[in-house]
Formats: structure tokens, C-alpha cells, sequence
């Protein structure tokens, strides 16, 4: 059996916002050397939560030769181990290339979003510093995103970083699902891991994935199911969107926005696992008011359906369907919006992914399973994993950080726990442990390989 020292590995971490991704290292034996992040307020808290790493907050443009230059200085002559990035997903994304297609329609705006190019700055620095591994995150539809290299060709996202980091690396991107992982909440994400590190180009070309094989499974298969939102969250104190009385708990985390009195009205007759557009009469009883719908235009753009009644077809009464009152006429027309809209989550599925809106009734399958209301920042934390963590929502200036600004945290970030699950398994390779042998991810005739690569460790340590 080898008995490999055990030891700390280096990382980089870009596009870092305020820290949720890299709380996947708090508990492995990573330390994290350098972080770079555009925004500020998203960097203050990242430095109050993360105050040994050097933080470099600026346009990575501007800033990737003094990324280099620093991981170099606090290396002092060792090797990097793992780059890690989380380029902005806003031009990639199903909502952002929505946006992006009518805006290109219009003639607003250019066709290819200059935000998937910070890809390019993001190789210069692996370029330059050589890890051993490389690992991105990023929305699904970076699969099929079409960038403008430096030299002027249209060319897919993935092909030119493989281009560009050259026949030394190998790997792959694959598209999974953090409910897989433990996660509480549905979340897919394209996890692209390249490396150079012979031990796990070795695994790679015997497993054919660099990927972690899920933990859970929703239909059993002899692991753990989904981790749900009633296992989360089933056991706080209740709240009511009514009235600042009933909306607020005892912890300062637990609390939720008003609703007003129509949409009150709309979400008090939610049933719940149903969205508020197809709510019944409320009046006479009649159900069976025919429900909403999405159908495809001739240019292939999602659409709601106009034809959803919002009066009951048998008394007349207006439905508590989300509408729209003219301020003049005082009529009703119903609400644009889709059939996720004002829709509960269900008690037993993994919560809907968290974005940035979850704060608004409005936003996709958001509402409480059974309260009249969304969830509470407390209950986003929780079912986001953050608080399976130590984090601080607080700011390295001693600045105050907004309600607002931890929303926007939460629905710009990925779950910690599922990318601990990952980089627990590629930190084990990578420090080469007894154990990683001993666990059968390893084949006899990768042993030559693994010895190899533990006695290049041992030169660059």
C-alpha cells in the first residue's frame, strides 16, 4: 500500500464574486492563493470571508498579468494545482440569450455578447501558470456558445479552450445535475475539467470522465434519494406575506417580503404544486375555468397564452389569476406570464434553482410550498447549502451588506456542497493519497502512471 504524505494544494480562483464557490475548499486541504472579481461590493465580502487570499478586484482584462504575477510571488516556487473560474454566465444563460436574441432582432445590440469572451483572458493566465487542474462552471448553453477569438475566427466556446491549452491537457465538459450531488435544490451546470497531471489523465483514460459519479438519484437505483425541500426547510417557524406582524421571525435572516393586497390575493388561493394563473373560482366553486399554456411563435420565441380566462366561465367572478388593472377603466386583463410564475415549490423535489429574483413571487416555481409567501433569505441559504458552511454575510470595509446584495449572491453563485463532492475527489488524485488507490478508482496498470506522477509531485513541492 503507498503511503503518500498528505499535503496542501494551490488555487487560483477567478470571476470569484463573493466567495459561495470557493467554500467548496473550506474543508479540504486547499488553500486558495489568489482571487480576482469585477465587482466591488461582491469582493468585500469575499475578503471578509476569505482574508488570506490576495484579492484583485478589477476587470480580468486589465488585471490577468498581475494575477500571474502575484500567484507566481505567493508560489515562491512551487506549482499551481487548480484553477478554478466561474466566467459570467449572463450571455450564455436561457434568459440572458433570450434577451440577447430580441436585442439582436432589433438591431439593439451585437450578436455575439462580449461577456463569453472573458473565456480568453482566463486562458492566458492557465496559459502562463500551467495548473494541474483546470476547472470551469458555467450554464449549460456554454456548450453551444460561439465566441470571437483574438485572431477573428467564430469559433465554439470549448473547442478553443482545448485549442488553446495545446495537447498537454486533456479533458471534458459535462453538463450535470447538483440534485445528483446531495444538493437541495435543481441545478444544472456544466462542469468542464481539463488537467495535465499524469495520475489523472491516467484515471481519465480509464474512466472516460474526470466527473464524480453522483451521490443521490431521484428514482433509487441503491442510492440515497434527493435531498428535498421538506428535509431542508419543513421545520421553521412560519411566515405570512400579509402583514409585517406575520413576515418577520425572530432571526434576522428569516423574514419576507409584503405582498400586496391583489397578489396576496392570488398567492392565499395557490393549491399547493400549482401555479397561480390556473387557480379556480374562488366564489362559486367552479373548476374546471380552463388552465394556462405556453406555445412557440413562427420565429420559435416561448410565448404565454392570451386565451386563458381570467373570469370564471360560469358566474363571471374574477379569477385569483394574476392580472393587470387599467388605472382609468379599472378593467382586468390577465397577467404575461408563464406557467411557472406564481408557482409553488413542491415539498418533496429538490427546491427550484435559486436566482437572483427568488426574492419576487413572480420568479419561476418560487413560492413556499404551503405559506402564503416566497422563501426567506434563511430558507434560500439553507437550501443553497450555504449554511452548511462558516460564512459571513459581511463586508471587509465594514460596509453594511444589503438583503439586496445577498439575493444577488445566492442567484449569481453555485451550491458549495455539490462542488465540495467534486473537489473532494479531484484533491484526493491530486494529492495522490494511499487511499485513492485503496478505493478501486485505480486499475493495476495505472499504478506505473501513478508512481510517475507522485514523484513529479514530490520535485514541485
Amino acid at each position: 500500500m503507498l503511503d503518500q504524505p498528505r499535503m496542501t494544494l494551490n488555487a487560483i480562483s477567478l470571476f470569484s464574486s463573493a466567495g459561495i464557490g470557493d467554500l467548496a475548499f473550506q474543508r479540504l486541504p486547499v488553500r486558495v492563493l489568489v482571487s480576482c472579481e469585477l465587482l466591488e461590493d461582491r469582493h468585500q465580502v469575499y475578503q471578509a470571508n476569505f482574508p488570506d487570499t490576495h484579492a484583485l478586484t478589477g476587470d480580468i482584462w486589465k488585471l490577468w498579468p498581475q494575477i500571474v504575477s502575484e500567484t507566481h510571488a505567493r508560489l515562491d516556487g512551487g506549482a499551481l494545482d487548480i484553477l478554478f473560474a466561474t466566467p459570467p454566465c449572463q450571455g450564455m444563460s436561457k434568459n440572458g440569450r433570450g434577451k440577447l436574441l430580441q436585442a439582436v432582432r432589433n438591431g439593439s445590440k451585437p450578436a455575439l455578447d462580449v461577456r463569453n469572451r472573458l473565456i480568453i483572458p482566463t486562458l492566458k493566465v492557465a496559459q502562463s501558470l500551467k495548473p494541474r487542474l483546470i476547472v470551469l462552471e458555467n450554464v449549460p448553453e456554454m456548450e453551444n456558445t460561439l465566441i470571437m477569438s483574438e485572431g477573428g475566427r467564430l469559433v465554439p466556446i470549448l473547442d478553443l479552450v482545448r485549442e488553446e491549452l495545446g495537447p498537454e491537457y486533456d479533458g471534458e465538459a459535462r453538463v450535470v445535475e447538483f440534485a445528483d450531488y446531495g444538493v437541495p435544490q435543481r441545478r444544472q451546470r456544466l462542469i468542464t475539467v481539463f488537467t495535465r497531471d499524469a495520475a489523472m489523465l491516467s484515471l481519465f483514460k480509464r474512466r472516460r470522465s474526470l466527473h464524480p459519479r453522483p451521490t443521490h438519484s431521484q428514482n433509487g437505483g441503491g442510492k440515497p434519494p434527493w435531498v428535498t425541500v421538506r428535509d431542508v426547510i419543513s421545520h421553521m417557524p412560519p411566515l405570512d406575506a400579509g402583514s409585517p406582524d406575520t413576515a418577520r421571525g425572530d432571526d434576522a435572516l428569516h423574514f419576507v417580503p409584503l405582498l400586496d393586497e391583489d397578489k396576496y390575493f392570488w398567492v392565499r388561493h395557490t393549491p399547493p404544486e400549482k401555479g397561480a394563473f390556473d387557480n379556480q373560482c374562488v366564489a362559486c366553486g367552479h373548476d374546471k375555468n380552463p388552465c394556462h399554456g405556453n406555445f412557440r411563435d413562427e420565429g420559435g420565441i416561448n410565448r404565454a397564452s392570451r386565451e386563458t380566462p381570467l373570469h370564471c366561465l360560469k358566474c363571471g367572478t374574477l379569477l385569483p389569476r394574476p392580472w393587470v388593472r387599467n388605472k382609468e377603466t379599472g378593467a382586468h386583463r390577465l397577467m404575461r406570464g408563464y406557467t411557472s410564475a406564481y408557482k409553488r415549490m413542491s415539498w418533496d423535489l429538490p427546491a427550484s434553482a435559486l436566482t437572483t429574483n427568488l426574492a419576487y413571487a413572480c420568479s419561476d416555481n418560487k413560492l413556499h410550498p404551503e405559506q402564503h409567501r416566497v422563501l426567506s433569505l434563511r430558507e434560500a441559504l439553507m437550501l443553497h447549502t450555504i449554511t452548511d458552511f462558516e460564512y459571513r454575510f459581511e463586508r471587509a470595509d465594514g460596509k453594511k451588506v444589503t438583503s439586496g446584495l445577498i439575493y444577488e449572491i445566492i442567484g449569481e453563485s453555485i451550491p458549495p456542497r455539490g462542488l465540495e463532492v467534486f473537489f473532494r475527489e479531484w484533491t484526493d488524485v491530486l494529492r495522490g493519497g494511499a487511499d485513492v488507490v485503496m478505493k478501486g478508482d485505480w486499475a493495476a496498470s495505472d499504478l506505473p502512471l501513478f508512481h510517475n506522477s507522485m514523484a513529479q509531485l514530490a520535485k514541485s513541492a
